[in-house]
């Protein structure tokens, strides 16, 4: 080989190997320097801190109960932070706010990933703005976790589900009805979009094939909805055994505003809800939805050491009135299971996170023991609760182990 060819072909093979470095998560291990990757490039995250997203609904009709999840995420990086951080850095949030708005989500959260290259993104309520971020974190391979309670149907990569599928929460909560109080009619009223059509088509394929029972009624609005009356009429006439919520965040108000308005007694009729939690009661106002039955993995009147200890924590951050209801205790648990998923990978590199994290499990949870499915849900324990009249629940009942996440039930798809 002549000498200049030798002198190109070493020149290339340098070339190839230090682009081949570039690319490596070691080269930017150098202190002061990013590291790791996504499809958006290098992480942020330097010797000394790592940075991560919040996105929720800070204002608009979601607001009423993405505030509480906003606030169980940071609480859980503050106490992470002051126990010294994840592989030794401290958690910088960058906090955006989705609006109750899904292209927000959508845009938001590609700002989050590709522009901010966080490490994780803790975000969403809805499922339609899951369903709009989904994309997002997908095409750049980011991760989010997400900590509501949903219809499932889903499983993706790039995201941990925290909160329940179907088959542990609506199926659960209607076996309990069914058997309990014999119910064998419903009539469903709920929001507008994905999680409660997708949840309700689930429910009655439940109700006739399990039940045995009937759907008297199913109707729908639109998001901030605050005229219930119609369907209110509806209901008392076709008298259901149980009128089956999914209505969401701020309407609720409305809605048990108006039903104990017309005459209708909890008492009396039963209401199984499974979209109403400690945070939606405290705009509600107990006396509005007390003897109402909802069907959750959570509840803040849980007692146990783990959650007496959260309870108590919460309050003191962020003050004596405020309540934690489901989908916040699912936000708070979020960053300790990313923590846990970086530190059994020794990187925060995505890639390696995901693969760490299915046997991922917090045995002191406020809720109980949970662990990271290979399907990226969590094992958890089902409860039924009687909502009182100062907004707190009291369980009726709760499953004797943990169910298993099933988020492609056979015969429901």
């Amino acid at each position: 080989m002549r000498s200049r060819d030798r002198n190109d072909a070493h020149f290339h093979l340098r070339r190839r190997l230090l682009l081949g470095l570039a690319a490596s998560p070691l080269l930017g291990a150098l202190p002061g320097r990013a590291f790791a990757q996504t499809g958006a490039g290098a992480l942020a995250v330097t010797d000394k801190e790592v940075t991560v997203g919040i996105l929720h609904s800070l204002t608009g009709t979601m607001a009423i109960s993405e505030t509480g999840t906003t606030q169980g995420e940071k609480l859980a990086i503050e106490e992470i932070n002051a126990a010294g951080g994840v592989l030794g850095r401290q958690i910088k949030i960058i906090q955006e706010d989705g609006a109750s708005d899904w292209p927000t989500f959508a845009e938001k959260a590609r700002k989050l990933v590709v522009n901010d290259h966080c490490a994780a993104v803790f975000g969403c309520m809805t499922s339609a703005s899951r369903k709009a971020v989904l994309p997002v974190f997908e095409q750049y391979n980011g991760l989010l976790y997400y900590p509501t309670y949903y219809e499932g149907l889903e499983q993706s990569k790039n995201v941990i589900y925290t909160g329940q599928e179907a088959t542990q929460q609506t199926l659960a909560g209607l076996d309990w009805v069914g058997k309990e109080k014999g119910a064998k009619s419903f009539f469903m009223v709920g929001s507008d979009y994905i999680w409660p059509r997708t949840t309700n088509k689930i429910a009655t394929r439940h109700i006739s094939s399990v039940l045995k029972g009937t759907v008297a009624g199913e109707e729908y609005f639109p998001l901030g909805h605050t005229q219930f009356n119609s369907v209110i009429n509806k209901i008392k006439l076709k008298k259901p055994d149980v009128i089956f919520s999914t209505v969401v965040g701020g309407s609720n108000v409305a809605f048990y505003k108006q039903l104990k308005a017309a005459g209708i007694d909890l008492k009396k009729q039963i209401l199984v809800t499974v979209s109403v939690t400690e945070d939606e009661v405290d705009g509600i106002g107990g006396e509005n939805i007390a003897d109402a039955y909802t069907c959750m993995k959570y509840f803040q009147s849980l007692k146990n050491p783990a959650n007496e200890k959260f309870v108590a924590a919460f309050k003191k951050r962020w003050g004596e009135k405020t309540v934690i209801g489901d989908a916040t205790q699912a936000a708070y648990l979020s960053p300790f299971l990313w923590k846990a998923a970086v530190e059994k990978a020794g990187t925060f590199e995505i890639d390696r996170v995901i693969e760490a994290s299915p046997g991922i499990e917090m045995k002191d949870a406020p809720e109980g023991f949970v662990k990271i499915h290979e399907n990226h849900h969590l094992w958890s324990k089902t409860r039924v609760a009687r909502a009182r009249a100062d907004g707190q629940f009291d369980v009726v009942y709760e499953s004797p182990e943990l169910i298993e996440p099933n988020p492609f039930p056979k015969g429901y798809q």
